[in-house]
């Protein structure tokens, strides 16, 4: 492997120079680019891969490796891919940026070079260029990159959201989307109030419950038959929600930091839909045990993403039901929720409570 990766570096040196300009200027045409290029590059190093048998696929949770597919990782704030001549990447979601010293990192997407510190795109596959070495750094709280060559990861001690989407997922609490890309947890979006009040509803361990109501929804903003009209029906019969007004639930508009942290209170017994006032929810919340200072703090600080959402719902579930000595997990795994094992085997997150 270790004579194998000159050979494709030094491959791709000349074939580069011969179509070069100067920093100043896209190095080459996007069509070269898209196509001549990036053809060679990877028709050789598939050869000389293949005949090795060399080719793996290492999802770079810690390390890294080599591949010669795109290959998909969920990364977190300040984790940094290194990367060399070669290699590729694209931002699926989230931001970040590349940083080098020397040699060009190239947008193929729009045919420029990309300066050092300047920030990622959004789907533009980035391609390091001739005698360069590239870091890629995540800049957002979480981001789904896919990168091609070879890459050495070196994580950050930021919160893993990603780790706590993945346990609560492992128990039954999170499901994602339908996003064909990072698990299709959707991270980086900004929450609904109808997936808020999903999310509601399974930490009060009734989502078989919700699923099976038959009623009518009064709400006319929601599809009737669908299994949100379910949620929002059964919710608004248990007097959970209110919705927002006595004819629309809105499940479209986004929720924010204090009107889903009040839901996490209703679910642990210290508030109810007769409160309306929201504007304490997260000194309530600090009372309650949920929230440290440091994470209130955050949270009227920074957009609330799914990404907090799932960092308030893992957090809750270590914390007592009001008037019991129960936490809300011991709570679930009583009424059949997950179980011990499910929860002794959900992927580990380190506790950086802020």
């Amino acid at each position: 492997m270790l004579v194998l990766l000159p050979l494709c570096m030094l491959f791709a040196a000349v074939v580069w120079a011969a179509a070069a300009g100067d920093a100043a200027d896209p190095l080459a045409s996007l069509s070269y680019l898209n196509e001549t290029f990036t053809r060679k590059i990877d028709a050789a190093v598939d050869s000389r891969l293949d005949s090795a048998g060399a080719i793996s696929q290492d999802s770079g949770a810690g390390s890294g490796g080599y591949t010669a597919v795109w290959t998909e990782t969920r990364m977190k704030q300040d984790d940094l891919m290194q990367t060399v001549t070669g290699d590729s990447v694209l931002l699926l979601a989230g931001r970040g940026q590349v940083v080098y010293s020397s040699g060009a990192v190239v947008d193929v997407t729009s045919g420029t070079v990309i300066s050092s510190g300047e920030n990622l795109e959004v789907r533009h596959r980035y391609l390091v260029a001739e005698d360069t070495a590239a870091d890629f750094v995540i800049t957002s709280k979480t981001a789904v990159v896919d990168w091609q060559g070879t890459c050495t990861f070196r994580l950050s001690t930021a919160p893993d959201y990603n780790a706590m989407a993945a346990a609560l997922k492992s128990m039954h609490l999170f499901q994602g989307s339908l996003t064909g890309y990072g698990q299709g947890f959707d991270l980086e979006a900004a929450p609904t109030r109808l997936q808020a009040l999903i999310m509601f509803i399974r930490l009060l361990g009734e989502e078989k419950e919700a699923l099976d109501w038959n009623g009518t929804c009064p709400f006319h903003d929601v599809q009737p038959g669908t299994n949100g009209a379910k949620y929002v029906g059964y919710a608004y019969e248990k007097g959970y929600t209110n919705g927002y007004s006595a004819t629309e639930f809105r499940p479209s508009s986004p929720v924010n930091a204090r009107q889903y942290t009040e839901f996490i209170l209703r679910a642990l017994g210290y508030s109810s839909a007769a409160n309306t006032d929201l504007s304490n929810a997260l000194s309530r919340a600090q009372s309650a045990g949920l929230l440290t200072e440091g994470e209130s703090a955050m949270l009227q600080r920074d957009p609330f993403l799914r990404a907090e959402l799932v960092y308030i719902s893992y957090y809750a579930l270590e914390v007592p039901v009001s008037g019991t000595s129960w936490t809300l997990e011991q709570q679930l795994m009583d009424k059949g929720v997950f179980t011990q094992f499910e929860r002794d085997n959900a992927p580990g997150v380190l506790n950086w409570r802020l």
